[in-house]
């Protein structure tokens, strides 16, 4: 079965699983198990950040970010589309007690003249406390957002005096689509998270970034919401390997995405733009589209009226062939169901 609903579906490497075997562990609930701290601290140094804290998911590292930043009843600024809004249950208002208010970002990048005239600070509204930006942007296709763009965001934030978080659970994508560092990505923003399982080939794991001061209230909080994982240094050791080769393995990764969506647009479908390792395919009949490739041997996901498909470093080129071959033979099926173009 060739798995491409996600990156997060990646199998530990060899190395991986050596390095979770032989780790050195302590109780991390009291900081000191020393598999998590060189975790945190290669971490913190390769993002350009004072402090990182290890966290189970990504979604719990957002939101303990907003529950740092935000007071109950205000307002956090996020592109459409986000993955703080779309996917993490309402988490915003049941922990934080914050409303997420979308501001527009075509193909997942910020418009700031938008952003702007959404912007209020009326004694009638709820007050605003966080803006958000998310690189890669999930839902607009894994759409990169330029150093420039987000320099107008942050520009923006401090004109208003309000603090800043990255959603860059797939940062490190982003950074290998504009050839640059992730940490200049990353820079300037008030808190950041990126994730190791998304990518980057851990089994589990993200880490939260942060200034010092706001160290002592992260640990409270992450372990407020159920967090502390006490011995974890069995996959921190996981995590270490995953940000010292996942890297250098993105690359293959995006030009199999590129690869794949134009052997779709061959077989007369339309994928969008493919910018780094997902290709969201639009279809009329999304679901029944990925049961007759499921019954092919091709797993993909379907997200809002698309077919997603990621690829990861579990993937060979032989599985881009091979997922060609099955939307060949179901837009040939006799039955016909799919055989127009674009259904």
């Amino acid at each position: 079965m060739i798995d491409l609903r996600s990156d997060t579906v990646t199998q530990p490497s060899p190395r991986m699983r050596r390095a979770m075997a032989e780790a050195e562990v302590g109780d991390d609930v009291y900081g000191e198990d020393p598999t998590v701290n060189r975790l945190q601290g290669l971490a913190a140094e390769r993002l350009g950040f004072e402090e990182a804290l290890f966290f189970p998911s990504g979604t719990m590292a957002n939101q303990v970010a907003l529950l740092l930043h935000l007071r109950r009843g205000q307002e956090v600024l996020a592109p459409e589309g986000a993955h703080l809004y779309e996917y993490e249950l309402g988490a915003p208002a049941a922990l934080a007690g914050a409303l997420v208010r979308p501001y527009p970002a075509p193909r997942g990048r910020p418009d700031l003249k938008a952003l702007r005239a959404l912007f209020h600070e009326g004694p009638h509204q709820a007050p605003i406390g966080l803006i958000t930006v998310e690189n890669t942007h999930n839902l607009a296709g894994g759409r990169v957002v330029e150093e420039g763009i987000t320099r107008g965001v942050l520009e923006f934030a401090r004109e208003k005096g309000l603090p800043t978080h990255l959603d860059g659970a797939r940062l490190f994508n982003a950074a290998i689509a504009l050839n640059t560092e992730p940490s200049r990505l990353a820079r300037g923003f008030t808190t950041a998270m990126f994730s190791l399982s998304k990518g980057l080939g851990a089994p589990v794991g993200s880490l939260l970034l942060f200034p010092k001061a706001m160290a002592k209230e992260a640990r409270r909080y992450r372990k407020l919401l159920g967090g502390g994982m006490r011995q974890v240094g069995v996959l921190a050791a996981a995590g270490l390997v995953a940000l010292e080769e996942g890297p250098s393995l993105l690359p293959q990764d995006h030009a199999r995405a590129k690869a794949l969506a134009e052997g779709l647009r061959k077989l007369g479908l339309e994928p969008e733009e493919v910018e780094t390792n997902m290709v969201y395919l639009p279809h009329p009949h999304p679901e029944a589209l990925a049961q007759a490739l499921k019954a092919q041997g091709v797993l993909v996901g379907v997200l809002k009226g698309r077919l997603r498909l990621v690829t990861h470093r579990d993937l060979e080129d032989s599985a881009i062939e091979r997922t060609l071959a099955a939307f060949r033979w179901v837009l040939e099926n006799p039955s016909g169901q799919f055989r127009t173009k674009g259904g």
